[in-house]
């Protein structure tokens, strides 16, 4: 089966090269049908060899095998990690395409193939990292759906600040592809290998680790912690996400952001996880605190959002940094669990998404405030949006809480408390724009603090405002959240996910997780019902100001942030004895 893994990559690209070559001749039904029905035959061959993965499933591309233990071939490997991120990313890609059926008015500039082309290049670019084990193409890959990324996000051209935030995610990110770069540069001067694997028992034939080591695991890793969105790399995310087409926000916050975080994972444990390497304590000194700083962060700032989209963005970029922690114990239970947290999460987020792009194109606003009891029609949608809310929270039995209670177990009471804590507050913030937008509870706040980022002067992404919700954009949401609580009940999935991460038992449903999953969803029901049933907190909140002051706009200040965290990943990677 190892030499179907190239097709993975392979139809997408085909499939985005027609709809550019004939996508002017093409009716846009056609061409949107075409970008559908290839993304569904990616999944399908994806899921077809999801069944027979293994770590030994290697396949050269082109023939290009090590000769004398050395090569610098293309390689792809079809572990179990690798090819199930391959079926999450083709899956959610035709949630996107079926989302955004017939949804942008095409200026004349564009041809009808133009959108679904540019999805399944990044369908391509994603499925090719996850599934390389090259540390070199996991870059090319990477800058390939990144560029894509860039386009997408500033999608609609006409607009100047879908430019501008653009610009800032190509820069920043650009930067982060710039360091890894050099990390690798650094770790093929050492090894003369290029393949992680080779990379790594290279690196273990060296003995124990230096500074070049050292400087090169910051280097990596702070290019992958960019895609992560981790604080202090983040700040490009809530950007993009402000002026992104909501299903673009889909894929970044449901895949791509997700793509970072396993990036961390892969390159650690194939790479510096040897005695020639980052050891253990150092290593999990690095994850653990990025984590948690990240995690911390971003719900505070969640918590402070009004504009809807940044509001799950920055709930995005904290439960990145839980993700962090749990790879940070570097133990296979958490490990697995961090794995069924990811995809629940990317569900239950592409689902907020896609509820919240409803309310763009029916009432032209994503601004909490301004919306304040105007959809209270849109009941489904709200209960789509409620259920969203509380899945975020990990409320068993979905897959979000049963990952999120397997890592909780592994990461000790204290981290516990962390995992507890942002969970909840970043649930509550959705419910609390579920409660005032979708019910007119409480008095609808009049306050215009200087610092607040709104979202009442958004515009519609389709043509005009919509009479009635389309089937398309009801029935994502809902299969979404339905697959997310599907994951978490799936019988067997936690033995296949234990064996996946070579953990003794994979996440199961314990007394503990469950009284911890209970407890999170009812924090959140608790913050959102004070906030929004309690007297009003007083303005200006100087608590919050100098944090949000921080997310500036401007990139020279956002260049000057990624500069100073890859200095913080070296110090923290430095051995204390």
């Amino acid at each position: 089966m190892s030499e179907l893994l190239p097709l993975v990559v392979a139809l997408p690209l085909l499939g985005a090269a027609a709809l550019v070559s004939a996508g002017r001749r093409l009716p846009r039904v056609v061409a949107e049908t075409i970008g559908c029905s290839v993304a569904v035959a990616t999944t399908a061959l994806a899921s077809a060899l999801l069944f027979e993965a293994s770590p030994d499933t290697v396949e050269w591309v082109g023939g290009w095998r090590p000769h004398g233990g050395e090569g610098v071939g293309i390689v792809l490997v079809g572990d179990t990690p690798g090819v199930g991120l391959a079926v999450l990313v083709s899956a959610l890609v035709v949630a996107v395409l079926v989302y955004s059926w017939r949804y942008f008015d095409e200026p004349p500039y564009r041809h009808a193939g133009s959108f679904p082309a540019l999805v399944l290049l990044f369908q391509a670019g994603m499925c090719g990292f996850a599934l390389t084990g090259d540390l070199f193409n996991a870059f090319v890959f990477f800058e390939l759906m990144s560029v894509v990324a860039y386009a997408l996000t500033g999608y609609r051209v006409e607009e100047a600040k879908a430019v501008q935030g653009a610009l800032t995610f190509g820069v920043i990110n650009s930067l982060g592809a710039y360091t890894t770069l050099m990390g690798i540069v650094l770790l093929y001067a050492r090894t003369g290998e290029l393949g992680m694997r080779q990379i790594g028992h290279r690196l273990d034939a060296l003995g124990r680790p230096d500074a070049l080591t050292l400087c090169a695991f910051a280097l990596v890793l702070t290019g992958l912690l960019v895609k992560a969105a981790a604080v202090p790399f983040h700040f490009w995310l809530p950007d993009a996400h402000a002026v992104a087409p909501t299903p673009v926000c889909m894929l970044l916050s449901g895949v791509m952001v997700e793509l970072g975080t396993y990036g961390v994972w892969r390159a650690y444990r194939t790479i510096f996880a040897g005695p020639g390497g980052i050891p253990a304590p150092d290593a999990e000194r690095v994850l653990v605190t990025m984590g948690v700083l990240t995690a911390v962060i971003g719900a505070l700032m969640c918590w402070q959002q009004r504009h809807v989209k940044r509001l799950l963005a920055y709930s995005t970029v904290a439960h990145t940094g839980l993700f962090l922690v749990g790879i940070g114990q570097l133990r296979p239970e958490a490990t697995g669990g961090i794995a069924l947290y990811l995809l629940g999460h990317a569900g239950v987020k592409a689902a907020l998404f896609a509820c919240t792009g409803i309310l763009l194109d029916r009432y032209g606003s994503v601004d909490e405030h301004e919306l304040h009891g105007r959809a209270k029609e849109l009941r489904w949608v709200g209960g789509l949006f409620v259920v969203g809310a509380f899945a975020l929270s990990g409320l068993p039995p979905f897959a979000t809480g049963l990952g999120k209670a397997a890592t909780e177990e592994a990461a000790g009471p204290l981290l516990t408390v962390v995992f507890v804590a942002v969970s909840a507050i970043t649930a509550a913030a959705a419910l609390r724009v579920a409660a005032r937008v979708f019910l007119g509870a409480g008095q609808r706040p009049c306050s215009e603090p200087a610092y607040e980022t709104k979202g009442d002067e958004e515009e519609p992404e389709t043509t005009g405002r919509l009479g009635r919700v389309p089937a398309t954009m009801l029935s994502v949401p809902t299969i979404l959240l339905i697959g997310a609580l599907a994951a978490g009940l799936f019988p067997g999935l936690d033995a296949s996910v234990g064996t996946a991460f070579d953990a003794h038992a994979g996440p199961h449903w314990s007394p503990a997780g469950l009284m911890l999953g209970f407890t999170s969803a009812a924090l959140a029901a608790g913050l959102a019902a004070a906030a929004v049933l309690g007297p009003a907190p007083p303005e200006p909140q100087s608590w919050t100001a100098p944090l949000r002051r921080l997310h500036s706009g401007h990139i020279g200040d956002y260049v000057a942030w990624l500069l100073a965290g890859t200095v913080l990943l070296g110090a923290l990677a430095l051995p204390l004895f």
